[in-house]
This record gives structure tokens, sequence and C-alpha cells, in this order.
């Protein structure tokens, strides 16, 4: 049990009351979309994790409700429920009603967090229809309810517990005045909890859900090394997880690093157990003192002769999650997603340089199987090198610098344009002549673009397809990236509606997120949605995306006539006036933008799809079948 330390009601700080939340929610939860909804849980789970990472919370649970509310509970100590000495009300009333308020601001009742802002349980709060909260503390049981950030009764005691049983419980029902979707999704739930456990060792978190019958617990006591293990379970792994763990001062430092078979770098950073998806100083220092350790082991060794190891060579298949917990982390704006304190770069670098040297040394190896590795990637940099000077080349000489294929479009403002990646030449004939020519380029690939999972990038990138690919969209790949040069403000990629049409999607989708994952992040990448049906019903045509909608249509317009369904097999077999009205025209075609909700989950997604492990994509292909509308 930590040090006990003061935590009353003056340990609650006010920096400004709830105005404007509710006029302006997306400020404060990113959106009123299915993003936002699953916020309110995020901010109130934070606050049970602040719990556990000050040492007083074993169990957090999380009920979705048969009524539509969340329960989120926690063994923490409770918030304070004495009056608070300058607002004259509880503590735990001005902690649910005032913006800025909370324990967070106090380094003596919270020496880690990651709820820094304070705004969290106060907006939960607001934008709910319904809210309430239940402490047990002093061995009493406290209830307060709330409507939409307002006390509807004063805190009161409703029973008693034991002396020593603590804990916060908020049960809250999301407002529709504010939300598109007030229906939670477990496996949207299921994937951050599991984070949240493997980052906090010995935290057991509870999930059920009471609608669906389906009830998990995440409790890893293995910590990182787990969650290592778990993110490389569909690759074939190096060696087995290197694992440290460092405190100086009040910072602490815990990394575990594992080299798979494959090309991909995945480095997943957390500060506070938040997510930082865009790096920052603690993964600088880290990447900075990886390749300054495995540069100076292979001189030592003498398998170098020279500094032909560069910092791209040493994260070839390297999986790393690097978990921080510092007393005021400086992040980059609310949504936490990069660390900018200057001098954890400098910390990072000392700790991890003699700790991995130090293990090299006891572990050789596995310090040459690491290496050997990387001396390959630095070989097949250097042919990839001369695969991307063969592409210059080629665009130097060519008359458009584009590739031949591509029909561009007459609009050079990217702001405005668009391009359609179309498999195969009469698909692609089609879309050519379905197009608004001033907007709309289109690129055909011809066959199946090559399963980047499975190569190295040498080869990759010696594919014309692939070549042409990454000439169209400007950008680059790699640390030649540069966004501003992209060309096309969406990147639709168009194929069949059926299974090679899926397969040929998730084979694209799997090159850009290895390649130009900064396009998925920054929301230029979608999916065209065609029709898999046409109802024809006099002279007129209705067209259907699923099995789903074809049932409903056909059961309602069987009550009233029967009709014509035709099923599209491709989009070639479409004419030309079709595909334009049904998937190309701005005004009334369905698109899906791409993005990723988890980095971790999104990369072992890719991973076992496209890699070696085919009973695991089996069950993955089964499992979801019906969602993606496949017809197997």
């Amino acid at each position: 049990m930590p040090t006990e330390k003061k935590y009353t009601a003056e340990s609650i700080t006010v920096l400004e009351g709830l105005e404007g939340v509710r006029k302006r929610p997306a400020m404060y939860i990113g959106s009123t979309s299915k993003d936002g909804l699953h916020h309110l849980i995020w901010e109130t789970v934070d606050n049970s994790v602040d719990e556990a990472l000050a040492g007083y919370c074993k169990n957090i649970q999380i009920y979705l409700n048969e009524d539509g509310s969340a329960t989120i509970e926690d063994d923490g100590r409770g918030i304070p429920t004495e009056n608070h000495p300058q607002y004259k009300i509880s503590a735990a009333e001005v902690a649910l009603t005032k913006l800025h308020a909370g324990g967070k601001f106090n380094k003596e009742s919270y020496k880690v967090s990651g709820g820094l802002h304070g705004v969290g349980i106060s907006v939960v709060n607001a934008l709910s229809k319904k809210l309430i909260l239940e402490i047990k503390r002093d061995g009493k049981i406290h209830s307060q309810e709330y409507s939409r950030g307002i006390s509807k009764t004063k805190l009161q005691v409703i029973g008693k517990t034991k002396e020593d049983e603590t804990g916060t419980k908020v049960t809250f029902w999301p407002d529709e005045e504010i939300f598109s979707t007030v229906k939670f999704d477990y496996s949207y739930l299921e994937t951050r909890l599991r984070e949240i456990a493997f980052l906090n060792a010995g935290l057991k978190i509870t999930l059920n859900d009471k609608i669906k019958n389906k009830k998990e617990e995440f409790f890893y006591s293995g910590g990182l090394i787990e969650f290592i293990k778990w993110v490389n379970k569909s690759k074939e792994v190096l060696h087995k997880p290197i694992y440290f763990k460092r405190d100086v001062k009040d910072t602490s430092i815990e990394i575990a690093v594992q080299y798979n078979d494959s090309y991909n770098e995945n480095i997943f950073g957390f500060v506070n157990i938040i997510n930082t998806v865009e790096g920052g100083t603690h993964v600088s220092g880290f990447k900075t003192a990886l390749t300054r350790v495995i540069n100076d082991y292979a001189k030592k060794n003498n398998m170098i002769k020279d500094n032909s190891i560069m910092g791209d060579d040493t994260r070839e298949g390297l999986t790393a999650i690097i978990s921080l917990k510092i007393p005021e982390p400086q992040f980059e704006g609310q949504t936490k997603t990069k660390l900018g304190n200057s001098e954890v770069k400098g910390l990072v670098e000392s700790i991890v340089t003699p700790t991995l040297s130090e293990f090299f040394e006891e572990n050789p190896t596995i310090a040459k199987k690491i290496v050997l590795k990387v001396l390959d990637a630095a070989k097949a940099r250097l042919a990839a090198k001369k695969a991307k000077d063969l592409v210059r080349r080629k665009t130097a000489f060519s008359i458009s610098g584009m590739p031949g294929k591509l029909a561009d479009c007459s609009n050079k403002k990217s702001d405005s344009t668009e391009i359609y990646i179309v498999e195969g030449d009469s698909a692609g004939g089609s879309a050519k002549q379905a197009r608004n020519k001033e907007i709309q380029a289109i690129l055909p690939l011809r066959g199946k673009i090559l399963n980047v999972e499975k190569a190295s990038p040498s080869k990759i990138l010696s594919v014309e397809h692939i070549a042409d690919l990454i000439t169209a969209v400007g950008t680059g790949v790699g640390e030649s990236f540069n966004l501003e040069k992209l060309r096309y403000n969406k990147v639709i990629i168009m194929a069949d509606a059926d299974v090679d049409g899926e397969h040929i999607k998730t084979l694209l989708l799997t090159f850009f997120f290895r390649f130009m994952p900064q396009l998925i992040e920054n929301g230029n990448i979608y999916a065209a949605m065609p029709p898999l049906y046409r109802i024809r019903k006099g002279q007129k045509d209705f067209y259907v995306y699923s099995d789903e909608e074809l049932k409903k249509i056909l059961e309602k317009e069987g009550k009233t006539g029967g009709t014509n369904v035709t099923r599209f097999k491709g989009l070639g077999e479409m004419s030309s006036e079709q595909l334009w009205e049904t998937t190309m025209n701005p005004k009334t075609r369905k698109i899906k933008k791409i993005f990723i909700e988890d980095a971790v989950e999104a990369d072992h997604t890719f991973s076992m799809l496209m890699g070696e492990d085919v009973p695991a994509r089996r069950a993955f292909i089964s499992e979801n079948a019906k969602e993606a509308n496949l017809d197997i």
C-alpha cells in the first residue's frame, strides 16, 4: 500500500465552470458520433485508472446496461464527500459540475495522471440526460443524481458499508439530444480496456455486456511482456521479449522489445497509459539509443566496418512498447497524441543505452540474431534505393511525369480532387467514361496488388503497379513521405462487391497502412461502395447495398407487387451511367472513410489477415463475413 497522502475537499482545485460544454461538445470529446459517445466511458475510466496509478485501485468494472446506460465502478478511495471550502457544496458535486475541477492539479493527490485536464467526469455529466453517482467512503454509501450537468438531489447517505470498503460508481445515460448514436459497442471498448490492463500489471478490468450477456476479464500480471507477446502472436518472432523497467526520481520507464521476421516497424508509445499515436520525445529517445547500441555492438564484434547501419535498418521487424509514467507530461492538445517534454528524450536515452548494451553482452545469441536481421535490412534499403531511383528516372523520362495508365483530372487543386484506384482494365474503362473529368482521376491496376505483408521493401518498390500508385498519389513513402505533395484530397479504393473485391481492398489497405499510414491518419483514404443489386420496378431502378437491405425491400414490395432483381457481379459489367449514378456521383454515392481506432489492434489485424497464421485468418473471416457482406 502506498504512503497515504491527504486527499480531502481541499485537494479539489477549480479553474472554471461548465459553460459551453453542451453547446460545443465536440471541443471536449472530439465529436458527437460513435467516437465521442465512447469518449464518455474513457473519461470516466481514466479517473479509475488514475486511482490505480496512485496505488489505491485494484479492480475496475464496466457494465453496458439493458436500459442503454453505462456503469463504471472502482475500488479506489472514492471522491471526497465533505463540503468544498470555497463552494460550500460537496467536493463530489464540485468535481461533477465544474469544468476544470479535480485532484489532478494537486501533486499530493495524484503524482501521475492521464486525465490532467480535469474536464472528464464533469463533461460526462453535462452530456448525459441522467447520471447517478455513488461513493463508498468512511463506512457510508453516498448517492447523488444529476441531469445534463445539473444536480437533481443533494449528496445523501443511502446506506452503510465496511469501514475499509471504498470506491466510486458512476452510471450515466448519454443524451440523445447531443449524440447521433447512444448505442455502446462492446468490441470498441474491449480493445482499449485490454490495452489498459496490459499497461497496469495487476489491475483487473471486467467488461460486462448485459444486453448480449457477454463478459470478459482483462488481467495481466506479466504487464508489457504479455502485451508484446499478444501484439506479435500472428508473427514469427526471433527471440524472447527483452524487458526492463527503471525508476528515476518521479519517473518510471518500462520497455519491452521483440523482433519478428516481418519487414514492418511497430513502436507503440504510452504516457500515463495514454496511447501517444504520434510518438514524441520518449519514442525519439528510444530510437536514438537503439541505433547506437546496435551499431556499437556490430562494430565491437566485427560485424560491420563502418557506419553502414541507419536508424530505419534497426527498426525493420521491430515491435517495441514504451510505457512512461511521469508527473507532468506536456501533450500536444486535448487529444494527447504526442509527448513534448524535451527532457524526456535524454532521460530515455540514458536508461535504454546502458540497459540494452548490458542485455546484448549477456545474451550474445539474441544480440547476433538482431544484428544479422538489421544487416539484411541495410542491404534491402540499398536495393530499395536503387528501385526508387529507377522509379524517379522513369518518371523524369515520361511525358507527363505520371503513369501511362493514369487518367488524370483537369483540376489541379488537391483539396477538391479525388483519385479512384480500380482493379482491372474493364472496370477502369467504365470508370474513365463515368467520371467527372474535372475532379476525378482514375488509376487502373492490372491484377491483384502484391501482398506487402510478405515481401521485402526492395521487392515491393520494384513492382510496376505499386510504383505507379506511389507516383500517382505523389507523397512518396517512408522517410521521403511528404503530405504536402498529396495530389488528391480523396484516395478512393473501388473494387467489386464480392470476395475477390474484398481481397483486393484489403491488399490495398495493407499497402497504405504499412507504407503511407499518414494518409489514413489524415482522413484521405476511402472505400467506394458499389451496389450489390439493382431492383427494377416498372420504369424505376433502385440500388441495394446489402443482402439485409434487399430482404427488407423484397418483403415490403412483396405486398404491393413483384420486382426484377439483378445481382451485379462486377464494376466492369455496369454501364458508365450506372457506375456514375451508384458509385461515383459525389451527390448520391456512398463511400466509407478508413480510419484507425487503435494502432495496436490494426497492426494485429493486418498481420493476421495478410500473414502466415491461416487458422486465425479463417476464424476471423468466419466471424466477420456477415458484417463485411461477403458472399461466401
